[in-house]
């Protein structure tokens, strides 16, 4: 019985937290994404300009700009047009699903926060590089798009996830013994 209680706190709290920051990122969105000019967020443009930032800087000239047709940000390297960069490519989606996860598994508050931000500047970081590194790849390697972007890439960022939650379970949560 007490086992079915803890696990339906986690879920009520996992649901609410993830909802919840959901709504208020989709509220962002409503106020920065331009439907009818093709304008995206502010977050999906920076993510865009620094994975060309990386790609560059590995020998790829990359540029990126705004679809005149979509909300989505053209990738070209080497003035060739690879992919294109979307909403759902800026890892904020699952920054919220790695937020939710940790405040349903409790820990400290302090400790809560530190580790959030962290693991969130982390994911970040892998997802620019993870940009980066397919549009190189579909470069390269052209006919590998789905084996680039619907298997490896995802299973590397989710993988990466999932690793943070272990640790995070591991040695941070009110389930371990000792808390940092």
């Amino acid at each position: 019985m007490q086992k079915n209680k803890a696990l339906l706190f986690f879920l009520i709290k996992f649901f609410i937290s993830y909802f919840l920051m959901l709504s208020l990122y989709n509220l962002y969105l409503n106020k920065t994404q331009e439907r009818v000019l093709f304008s995206c967020s502010p977050i999906t443009e920076t993510v865009a300009k620094q994975a060309a930032i990386v790609s560059s800087f590995l020998g790829y000239k990359t540029t990126v700009v705004q679809h005149k047709e979509e909300l989505s940000y053209k990738v070209l390297v080497h003035n060739k047009y690879i992919a294109r960069v979307i909403e759902g490519c800026n890892s904020i989606s699952i920054i919220i699903l790695f937020w939710a996860f940790i405040i349903a598994f409790s820990g400290k508050i302090s400790t809560t926060i530190i580790f959030g931000l962290a693991g969130s500047l982390l994911i970040y970081t892998l997802n620019v590089f993870r940009i980066s590194l397919l549009a190189i790849g579909l470069y390269k390697y052209p006919k590998q798009q789905i084996i680039f972007h619907d298997l490896l890439f995802p299973a590397i960022i989710y993988g990466f996830i999932v690793v943070l939650w272990l640790i995070w379970i591991k040695k941070f949560t009110y389930l371990t013994k000792k808390n940092v």
